[in-house]
C-alpha cells in the first residue's frame, strides 16, 4: 500500500460538555459483540473485461491452439500453410501445417497479435513453447522473433531465437526470448526456415518467466500481487454470469478447466457479444486459468475458496421463458449437473485414490484443498403469478442439489441466491425461500447509484437473524450517467461497508465486483484494478476494500450516536461509522466516513478505556474534484495516508476528538 504521512486535525475539548456540542459517538470497548468472520472481506473474480485471458492469466498468445471458430483469428499467415484438425490433443484438435514456399526467399510462417499487442519489457525473459513435428520426417528450424511492424529502424525484430524441430512424433519445444527494448504493441513471429521439411505447429505459447510464484502456467505477477495485497478472506470464482452462459453450451464447465493445459477446450465467453457498444468478437476462454489454478491462488492468498457452479439454468436475463425447449435443463434431467457438483468437491477434497482426487494429484497437488463452501447458481430467480407464473424455477433445482450435496458432504456450506436485485418482487420472493431450503448463506447483488448507498446504511440491521447468513457477493456504487470508478462513489462504498461490519453476526462475506479491467478491453466500468499490457493501477474502490480487509478486527464493538447506529441517519450530518476489536493486536479499530460536503467535528468516547494515548490513523481523502480517479499515468493520485491522532484523558473514559474533513474516510487504531 502506498501511503503518505498525514497529521490528524485535532479539535481540543476541555470537558465532555464541550465535546457534546460536536457529534458524540460512544464505543463500548468492554462489550465485544459478534465475531467478524475471517471470510468477511474477499474478492470476486469473473472473466469480464479481459480479466483472465489477456489479464491475470499471463499467456501472451491469442488463440494459441487455433480453436477459435475462425481458426486463424489473431494470426497473420505467410507463404504455404494449412489448418488441420487431427492434432495430438483430442479436445483441441486443430494445428497449422507449414510447408516450403517453393523459393528460398519466400517466407512461410505465422504472426500473432497477442491481446491488444504483445507487450514485453527490456531485459525480461519470456518463455516460448510449441508442440511441433516434421510429419514427413527430416528436420526444420523455426525462427521465433518478437517484432515491431511499425518500427522506423532497420530491423523489425528485437529478439530472436531458433528452435530445431525433428522427428515425426509430436514433442514440446521451448526457448527463451530476451528483448533488447520495451515494446507495448509488438507481435510474435514464426518463420519456417533451415530446410524444406514440412512442419506442424500446435499450442504456440509465450509467457514471462517471472510469473506469480514462478509457475510455468502462471499468473501475471503484478496483478496477482495486487490481489494478495488485498488480504482477502474469501475468493469467489469463476463468476458471475459466465457460470450460467448465454446458453447451456457457453456455461462454465469446471471439468474442462483442469488437466493438461494443452487439452483444455476453448469456451465461448459470453462477454464478447453481450454489449453491442463494446463488442469483442475475439474474446474467448482458454481455460488456462482453471479451477486448479483458482484453488492454488486461494492457497497462496490464505483465503477460503468459493466456487460457483451451474444449476442447469442459462442466463435468465437473456432467456426469460424457462419453458422454451433447450434453453434450460429440465428438473428431471439434472443428474449430470448434480454429479458435476459432487465431483468438484471430490476434486478439491478427495483422497488421491478417488477419481477426481487423482486428477488433482496428477496436476501436482496431492494434498486436498479443503473446500468448505459451494455456491449453486448465479443471479437465478423464481417467478410469481404476476411475472410469468412459471413458479419455483430456481429453488426446485437448488433443492435437488442441496439434497444430494448434504447427503454426501454434510459439512459443506451451501450458498443460494436472491437474484440480481437488492429489493423488489424477485428478491422478496426468494429471500424467505432461502430460509425454507436452509442454505447456509445466500448471495445478494446490488449495483446501485449514489443515493441508494447513502440511504441504505441500515440495510442489514433489521434482517431476520434466524435465517441463513448473508453473502454480499457483488456490489458497487454506480454513478448516475457515466458509470465509472471515481473518488465519490468509492467513498459511498466505504460508508455502506460500515453497515456490513456492524452486522457481522449476519453478513459473513462481502466481495466488491467486478475485479479487473483492461483499459482497452473493458465492458463494465467500476472495477477494482485496471491494467494495460505493461502497467496496472488500483482504483480508489480497491483501497477502500483493502482498508477494511486489513483492519477487520475479530469482534464487533457497539458504536452509537445518541443511542443510534451511525448510518447517515437524520441529524447525523452524513456520518457513517463502525467499530471492531482486534484481539490479536489488542486494539480498538474505528472507521468513520464523512459523506457530507463540510468538515464534521467528531468526539469518540471510549467507554472502558482511561488515560491518554496516541491513535494511528489511515485516511482516504481527496481535495480535488470528486470525480477524480487513479490512472495508469497517475496510479497513486488518491491513496490512503498514515497519521496519528491524540486520545485525551477525560472524566470516566478516554476521548478522541477530531475534525473529519468533508468527503473523507478515516480509520483509527487505538491500543487498549
Amino acid at each position: 500500500m502506498n501511503i503518505r504521512l498525514l497529521s490528524c486535525t485535532i479539535v481540543m475539548a476541555t470537558s465532555l460538555l464541550a465535546a457534546a456540542q460536536q457529534h458524540l459517538m460512544e464505543v463500548n470497548t468492554k462489550k465485544t459483540g459478534s465475531p467478524v468472520q475471517p471470510t468477511m472481506y474477499g474478492i470476486f473474480f469473473e472473466d469480464i473485461n479481459y480479466a483472465a485471458d489477456g489479464g491475470l492469466y499471463a499467456e501472451m498468445v491469442k488463440n494459441r491452439s487455433f480453436e477459435f471458430p475462425q481458426h486463424l483469428m489473431g494470426w497473420r499467415t505467410f507463404g504455404k500453410f494449412e489448418v488441420r484438425n487431427d492434432g495430438p490433443f483430442d479436445r483441441n484438435p486443430h494445428y497449422v501445417r507449414l510447408s516450403y514456399s517453393g523459393h528460398r526467399d519466400k517466407f512461410t510462417g505465422l504472426e500473432n497479435e497477442g491481446f491488444f499487442g504483445v507487450a514485453v519489457k527490456k531485459g525480461a525473459t519470456y518463455r516460448f513453447s510449441v508442440w511441433a513435428r516434421c510429419p514427413e520426417g527430416g528436420k526444420s528450424v523455426l525462427e521465433v522473433s518478437l517484432v515491431d511492424n511499425d518500427t522506423m529502424g532497420e530491423d523489425q525484430r528485437f529478439a530472436t531465437v531458433k528452435v530445431d524441430v525433428s522427428g515425426t512424433d509430436w514433442k514440446k519445444y521451448t526457448a527463451e526470448l530476451k528483448p533488447n527494448r520495451t515494446e507495448a504493441k509488438g507481435a510474435l513471429r514464426i518463420f519456417l526456415g533451415g530446410s524444406k521439411a514440412v512442419t506442424d505447429v500446435e499450442h504456440i505459447s509465450l509467457f514471462p518467466t517471472d510469473t506469480w510464484k514462478g509457475r510455468e502456467n502462471g499468473m501475471r505477477k503484478d496483478l496477482a500481487q495486487a490481489l494478495y495485497d488485498m488480504h482477502p478472506g474469501v475468493f469467489r470464482f469463476p463468476g458471475g454470469c459466465i457460470v450460467e452462459g448465454t446458453d447451456l453450451e457457453s456455461r462454465y464447465q469446471w471439468k474442462n478447466s483442469v488437466g493438461p493445459v494443452e487439452n483444455r477446450p476453448l469456451n465461448e465467453n459470453r462477454w464478447h457479444y453481450t454489449f453491442g457498444h463494446r463488442f469483442f468478437p475475439d474474446y474467448y476462454q482458454s481455460y488456462g486459468l482453471g479451477f486448479f489454478e483458482f484453488f492454488q491462488l486461494c492457497e497462496d492468498f490464505g483465503c477460503e475458496a468459493l466456487p460457483v457452479i451451474s444449476c442447469g439454468l442459462s442466463c435468465q436475463f437473456q432467456n426469460p421463458d424457462p419453458t422454451k425447449p433447450g434453453v434450460h435443463v429440465p428438473v428431471d434431467q439434472l443428474d449430470p449437473y448434480i454429479q458435476d457438483a459432487l465431483d468438484l468437491v471430490e476434486f478439491a477434497n478427495g483422497d488421491v485414490t478417488t477419481k477426481w482426487g487423482k486428477v488433482r494429484a496428477d496436476m501436482g497437488h496431492p494434498e486436498p484443498f479443503n473446500l468448505k463452501y459451494l455456491g449453486v447458481g448465479n443471479e437465478q430467480w423464481d417467478y410469481d403469478e404476476k411475472h410469468g407464473g412459471y413458479g419455483p424455477v430456481f429453488t426446485e433445482r437448488l433443492k435437488k442439489f442441496s439434497d444430494a450435496l448434504r447427503k454426501k458432504y454434510p459439512q459443506l456450506k451451501l450458498i443460494g441466491t436472491t437474484g440480481p436485485n437488492s429489493e423488489g418482487w424477485d428478491f422478496d420472493l426468494l429471500q424467505p425461500r432461502m430460509k425454507e431450503l436452509k442454505v447456509d448463506l445466500y448471495d445478494e447483488h446490488y449495483y446501485r447509484d449514489e443515493q441508494w448507498f447513502l440511504t441504505h446504511g441500515l440495510r442489514y440491521d433489521s434482517y431476520d437473524r434466524k435465517g441463513p447468513r448473508v453473502f454480499a457477493g457483488e456490489y458497487a456504487c454506480h454513478g448516475k450517467g457515466k458509470k465509472w470508478n471515481h473518488y465519490e462513489t468509492a467513498l459511498y462504498e466505504a460508508a455502506h461497508m460500515t453497515g456490513i461490519e456492524r452486522n457481522a453476526d449476519l453478513v459473513h462475506m462481502a466481495t466488491y465486483a467486478p475485479l479487473f479491467a483492461h483499459v482497452e478491453g473493458w465492458q463494465w466500468r467500476p472495477d477494482a484494478i485496471w491494467f494495460d499490457n505493461l502497467r496496472s493501477f488500483k482504483s480508489v474502490s480497491y483501497y477502500v476494500q483493502q482498508m477494511y480487509a486489513t483492519n477487520k478486527g475479530t469482534h464487533v464493538l457497539p458504536l452509537t450516536m445518541q443511542g443510534k447506529p451511525v448510518a447517515g441517519q437524520e441529524g447525523q450530518d452524513g456520518l457513517f461509522a463502525s467499530s471492531v476489536w482486534d484481539a490479536a493486536a489488542g486494539e480498538v479499530i474505528i472507521k468513520v466516513v464523512n459523506t457530507s460536503k463540510q468538515p464534521q467535528p467528531v468526539s469518540i468516547k471510549l467507554n472502558g478505556m482511561k488515560g491518554e494515548r496516541t491513535a494511528t490513523t489511515l485516511t482516504l481523502q481527496h481535495e480535488g474534484p470528486m470525480t477524480d480517479e487513479n490512472t495508469l499515468d497517475q496510479p497513486e493520485k488518491i491513496t490512503p495516508r498514515k497519521g496519528t491522532c491524540q486520545v485525551d484523558a477525560s472524566k470516566g473514559a478516554s476521548l478522541l476528538n477530531d475534525n473529519v474533513p468533508a468527503m473523507t474516510f478515516r480509520l483509527y487504531r487505538i491500543k487498549k
